[in-house]
């Protein structure tokens, strides 16, 4: 069985409780991609806890980095950061910044917040290690609204033109963004299609299942890039949250907290 099967509930409580008391935001983003992540660190990606810096590891990139706390939760699980660690989150002086940060916080990458800048490096870092004849795999994960930014389709055709099938991205496609529904803002209809366009290896599925996710994360693509289109719902986990804007900003409070608790509990 997946370890990530018995991860994803727990990465959840986490995400609650770490942005309930930093009284941050984005918790919406963050339980989008719970499963992914937990997947990628958990049952995917080679690395060595022990000595994170490895050249032959595994990369992660989560370029949506304000979901950073999901990342956070996974590596406190994973036994790689510690409970004062995650308790310091998006607090003064604390390394767990709200968007996801690599400075002094083991099994992350590279700091994110401008979107499209996340991709952009891990193609670098892909094709670096292509041409260095290095082992390792690179995985970025963007959202779909990410995908209006420019820089993601120019690292897009970068990559197939290179070649680079040691990288693969995860599309986490809940289908919002920051003002609205995407289909209102930049509609981005039949992405996978998109993707598959521009010369990528590309195959969709349900985001929040484990096996789907591990399935395509692992499936062969020689020759080409990766892009697995992941459909997610925002907010996934917490009933009111599921599918609302809001909690892309609102911070869980008050009742609105004990209700999210008792729904991941129970």
């Amino acid at each position: 069985m997946l370890i990530s099967n018995i991860l994803t509930q727990r990465v959840r409580q986490d995400v609650l409780e770490m942005i309930f008391n930093a009284k941050a935001s984005h918790i919406g983003s963050a339980f989008s991609i719970a499963d992914i992540v937990s997947v990628l660190y958990a049952d995917v990606m080679k690395y060595d806890k022990n000595n994170y810096k490895r050249e032959d590891r595994d990369v992660f990139i989560l370029s949506k980095g304000h979901a950073g706390s999901a990342v956070y939760a996974v590596l406190y699980e994973l036994g790689i950061l510690t409970k004062d660690e995650i308790n310091s989150y998006c607090k003064n002086g604390s390394n767990l910044s709200g968007h996801v940060s690599s400075k002094g916080v083991e099994g992350v990458e590279f700091s994110t917040g401008s979107l499209g800048h996340g991709i952009s490096v891990a193609c670098g870092m892909a094709f670096a290690r292509k041409r260095d004849a290095k082992k390792g795999n690179v995985y970025v994960l963007v959202g779909d609204g990410e995908c209006n930014e420019g820089s993601v389709w120019e690292a897009a055709m970068f990559a197939n033109q290179h070649g680079l099938d040691n990288l693969c991205v995860i599309v986490d496609c809940n289908k919002m963004q920051a003002m609205g529904n995407s289909k209102d803002i930049i509609d981005l209809p039949e992405i996978s299609k998109i993707w598959s366009a521009f010369g990528w290896n590309t195959v969709e599925i349900n985001g929040h299942d484990c096996e789907q996710i591990y399935k395509a994360l692992t499936m062969p693509h020689k020759g080409k890039p990766l892009c697995v289109i992941a459909n997610t719902i925002k907010g996934k986990g917490v009933s009111f949250m599921e599918g609302n804007i809001l909690w892309h900003y609102r911070n869980p409070d008050g009742e609105a907290y004990n209700k999210a608790k008792k729904e991941l509990t129970d």
